[in-house]
């Protein structure tokens, strides 16, 4: 069953996933200006785009467990995944400057003085390097050894973005604790070391 499902994911190039990430964002655009996200659309399409790119970075923290401890192979889509977080933090983080806060003096005020802004904006700008080197001739110009190193930043950066809205979020809430475990047990898989198995 996992070599069919491994197959099958192989047999989807990246490109479909940047035309179906690329269009989500438009939709949830469109809706905005239409009034389809509610009486508060700047709110909620900044909200919604933080929340898909969360769930895109936790899906990149995913790939590698999900091979070594289940056999299921997403590394074809990786690279995919980790482009469209980047572009929905973009969109998340330009919703919130320019249509929401507005004013440069506001953005800066706002970094300085709110812990949880602080922190979303440290995950954000840990993403921009990965961003700018998602590509084969980064990957060429830096060599894999350096590569990998610089694209370990994602593993803060998800960190950072987890807690990010945790505190952004009013009163208790489990949505933003259970991103938060999601991302902590992740991490803890990558970095555990597997068990060899003993010969029969």
């Amino acid at each position: 069953m996992m070599q069919t499902l491994n197959t099958a994911v192989r047999r989807v190039p990246g490109w479909v996933l940047y035309i179906l990430g690329g269009a989500y964002g438009g939709w949830l655009f469109y809706l905005g200006l239409t009034g389809g996200l509610g009486v508060e659309p700047i709110e909620a399409l900044e909200h919604a785009y933080g929340d898909v790119a969360l769930k895109l970075i936790i899906a990149g923290l995913a790939v590698t467990p999900l091979r070594q401890r289940v056999g299921v192979n997403f590394l074809s889509w990786r690279r995919a995944i980790g482009v469209l977080a980047f572009f929905f933090v973009l969109a998340h983080f330009l919703v919130w400057a320019v249509l929401d806060v507005q004013r440069l003096s506001a953005i800066w005020a706002d970094i300085i003085e709110r812990p949880y802004v602080t922190i979303g904006m440290a995950g954000f700008l840990a993403l921009i390097p990965l961003a700018l080197t998602s590509n084969n001739f980064m990957l060429r110009k830096l060599g894999p050894v350096r590569w990998r190193k610089l694209h370990k930043l994602a593993y803060p950066a998800a960190v950072l973005g987890a807690v990010h809205y945790v505190w952004l979020v009013k009163g208790f809430q489990i949505e933003p604790l259970v991103y938060l475990a999601i991302t902590v047990a992740l991490l803890a898989f990558r970095f555990w070391p597997q068990r060899r198995r003993v010969p029969a």
